[in-house]
């Protein structure tokens, strides 16, 4: 199966790490590097030259926006050398593949016609969006979206939970005899995710819960502790500890998921315009398989 062209860039880089003689701090002996991020000198600034052929901090910069070359870590001046270590590599073997005429043949033709009118797409539509994720209209779906929400209430409660009923009565009796209740549950839960908590779950709505629990939280009044409930889990006991309406999340919580949200379906409705705007012509079945003559049997 052939390798996809960007996991072939990563392994790439990944294998520059890897081999002797690659340091991450160090460039090549007589390769300029910059000393800074890429974003701090002018993009046409040279960085490299590969047989005559500039290599600039423009280009870094795009190489450092692709997810494939993504160095989570390394710190940005080793992250620049790597990157200049990565697009001389790609300049040398591009100027071979040219040498050997690799872009002449009809397969590499198609796949740079097919990886260009993909990039072409790709900024075609995040200009698009842009147009569309505006303050205006993120505003705009925030109060429409709040108006539509329904007020629901949260529970905030601890919990203990033991693997048998006797044990969950024994602990609930100790509860109400005025034992503390998070010191009991960093004794005896079995819940590792609560017990270092003193047995708090935090806020949750009552979908968030098996139904079981949630029906147990959500009828104890604050300072209650319950009777022993079982679930999936086991045996807990549980004590609410405050109950509310849950608030609206503001504006400035919920701005980042409007903005994906408007940037989505600006980019879905213009794909859905082109299509309805274009004459689109399919010549065989969608099950014909690529490649196959339509017309055989």
């Amino acid at each position: 199966m052939p390798i996809p062209f960007s996991l072939r860039r990563a392994s790439a880089l990944a294998l520059m790490l890897t081999l002797p003689g690659m340091a991450l701090a160090q460039a090549p002996a007589g390769q300029k590097t910059p000393s800074a991020p890429a974003s701090a000198v002018p993009p046409e600034t040279v960085v490299a030259r590969v047989n005559g052929q500039a290599i600039t901090a423009a280009d870094l910069a795009l190489a450092g926006e692709d997810p494939a070359l993504s160095l989570p870590g390394v710190d940005e001046g080793a992250k620049q050398n790597l990157l200049v270590d990565y697009m001389v590599d790609l300049k040398v073997g591009a100027q071979a593949a040219e040498a050997a005429k690799v872009g002449d043949s009809p397969e590499f033709k198609r796949k740079l016609a097919y990886f260009r009118d993909k990039l072409l797409l790709d900024d075609y539509l995040e200009r698009e969006a842009k147009k569309a994720v505006s303050p205006e209209a993120a505003k705009a779906l925030y109060d429409q979206t709040v108006k539509s929400m329904k007020p629901e209430e949260e529970v905030r409660a601890r919990h203990i939970l033991v693997e048998s009923e006797d044990e969950a009565k024994k602990i609930a009796s100790r509860i109400k005899g005025g034992e503390d209740f998070a010191k009991v549950a960093g004794e005896v839960s079995k819940d590792p995710g609560s017990k270092t908590e003193g047995g708090d779950l935090g806020w949750f709505t009552q979908e968030r819960m098996v139904k079981p629990f949630a029906d147990a939280a959500f009828k104890l009044a604050p300072g209650q502790v319950s009777d022993p409930v079982k679930t999936q889990f086991g045996w807990h006991v549980l004590r609410v500890e405050e109950k509310r309406t849950k608030p609206v999340p503001t504006f400035d919580e919920m701005k980042e998921q409007i903005d994906q949200y408007l940037t989505r379906k600006a980019q879905q409705d213009t794909i859905v315009k082109l299509r309805e705007a274009a004459k689109v012509e399919r010549t065989g079945s969608s099950d014909t398989p690529a490649g196959a003559d339509p017309k055989k049997p």
